[in-house]
């Protein structure tokens, strides 16, 4: 098997130089020279944001302000997480090779983008990589190694996931189909799971929450149906920006159960490579028998 390697690419120094230039100027002309100054440096880095919000109908600039307001009081913690990142992605990189026999070589980009993910597993200078958002890290408090180390290897898995499938260009778009998309972040929790050999959950704020959603599988089963049934969004059980009845990232929970299941008669690597059309089938199955059980 061909061995794989990691590539870091650390952007913080031209983030520096940016802010030194930047804290003296207004809030608008500090966004103008986050795209003029910093990101230009890195164009696709740039471009891969500005078309997601355009993507979401959404004003670039207005999420950049909002975020590049509150830089100051974030400084720290985005400081930490990147000299943790650079102390545990070789590692993580290793790992993620031994645990998954990964056999493709991955880039990792710390940068500090305008709120499109703490982590981000897409292509990069035609390479797998990892974006990394120390922007959303601060935000999220994930700043300490433990967190870190669970997003990371998350991301690993939805590159192991793209790799497998051969669908560098096309899986992003496949999540749009919120089932595809309950099956992917699954996959990616329960890789991080096997990449770190522990119960891990990046993105849980306490142990409250994993009892919450423990007790009501059944109840979020039939919210999430209850959405694909009216074609409503799904949004609320993904992402830092959304919540459910106060909860984030359920849909994680709930995906991972889903995984879970799948495994009790295939492989991970036969899960990794179900059509679209199999994982909606198996997927509507599975959310139906859990509407059904009785909560604990």
């Amino acid at each position: 098997m061909k061995k794989g390697h990691h590539t870091v690419i650390d952007t913080y120094d031209d983030f520096l130089t940016y802010r030194m230039d930047a804290v003296s100027k207004s809030l608008d002309e500090q966004v103008a020279l986050w795209q003029t100054s910093y990101m230009a440096k890195y164009p696709e880095l740039l471009r891969k944001q500005i078309r997601t919000y355009r993507e979401m109908k959404v004003n670039w600039q207005d999420i950049a302000r909002r975020i590049i307001q509150l830089i100051p009081r974030r400084l720290r913690s985005m400081q930490e997480a990147r000299e943790n990142l650079l102390q545990i992605c070789e590692t993580l990189f290793a790992k993620a090779a031994q645990k998954l026999g990964l056999d493709f070589d991955i880039v990792f980009v710390i940068y500090i983008g305008i709120g499109c993910g703490a982590g981000w597993a897409t292509v990069y200078k035609k390479k797998p990589a990892v974006l990394i958002g120390l922007e959303n890290i601060a935000q999220e408090k994930w700043h300490k190694k433990k967190k870190l180390e669970g997003l990371i290897c998350h991301e690993i898995g939805h590159l192991a996931h793209m790799k497998w499938r051969n669908e560098w260009t096309s899986f992003e778009k496949a999540e749009d189909n919120p089932m595809f998309r309950l099956y992917s972040e699954g996959f990616a929790q329960r890789c991080e799971e096997i990449i770190l050999r522990r119960k891990t959950w990046h993105f849980e704020p306490n142990r409250n929450w994993r009892v919450w959603c423990e007790q009501r599988k059944s109840w979020l089963a039939n919210e999430f149906l209850k959405r694909l049934e009216r074609q409503a969004s799904v949004n609320e059980f993904f992402g830092s920006w959304f919540n459910i009845e106060g909860k984030k990232q359920t849909g994680y929970f709930l995906g991972h159960t889903f995984i879970r299941h799948l495994e009790e008669t295939s492989s991970l690597r036969e899960i990794a490579l179900f059509n679209p059309i199999n994982v909606t089938k198996l997927g509507f199955q599975y959310l139906k028998s859990v509407r059904n059980e009785k909560t604990r």
